[in-house]
């Protein structure tokens, strides 16, 4: 059996161009439009998911968005965050871009969706309809340079301490995101109580 070729983490692996999925407030599609417009000034409602992978203590895998990011660049957020491209189910994306950006793999379990609207600044605007996905791992991250500037695994407990004491780090949609996932996670990945 020929041995795989290692992950390039300096691969660029999403751009303004591509195409996302527009939708309604019900999710259905609408049409389709590129990235950046998607994110441009107000924003149009477009399809997004974000991932939240725990090891097997219950810590939580947060990465560090890279400066190059057009919105949020430098904040800590949830394990993965992106969008499904034109023609792709969400179960396609999701692992997709697990790898992508971090060189891991997990099952996935699906916990809500969610729609918010979050401006930043004059560079443009987030309007997602955002299905949230939990795993677990104890895989160590293979970050992609382009996506992410630093990785850590934190517990729940001092996450929310952070939270608390500095907001300004977090992105809008993590920290809307963080209670419902606490709620959760630890039933739905089988952890015990």
């Amino acid at each position: 059996m020929a041995e795989e070729a290692p992950r390039d983490v300096r691969e660029v692996v999403s751009s303004e161009d591509e195409d996302l999925i527009l939708v309604d407030t019900q999710d259905n599609v609408v049409g389709y439009l590129s990235k950046g417009a998607c994110h441009d000034g107000e924003g149009r409602l477009h399809r997004a998911f974000s991932i939240f992978i725990f090891d097997d203590e219950g810590r939580l895998l947060l990465q560090r968005r890279s400066a190059e990011k057009r919105l949020w660049g430098g904040f800590w957020s949830n394990t993965c965050c992106s969008h499904p491209r034109r023609g792709e189910v969400l179960d396609e994306a999701i692992h997709r871009r697990l790898e992508q950006e971090l060189g891991m793999d997990a099952e996935l379990h699906y916990l809500f969706k969610f729609t918010y609207h979050a401006p930043f600044g004059d560079l443009g605007s987030e309007r997602e309809v955002c299905s949230v996905y939990v795993g677990r791992s104890n895989e160590p991250p293979r970050p992609n340079v382009h996506e992410i500037s630093e990785w850590r695994w934190i517990g729940p407990d001092e996450l929310d301490r952070e939270i608390t004491e500095h907001p300004e780090r977090f992105t809008p949609w993590f920290k809307e995101e963080w209670p419902r996932v606490r709620e959760s996670y630890r039933s739905v990945l089988g952890f015990p109580s």
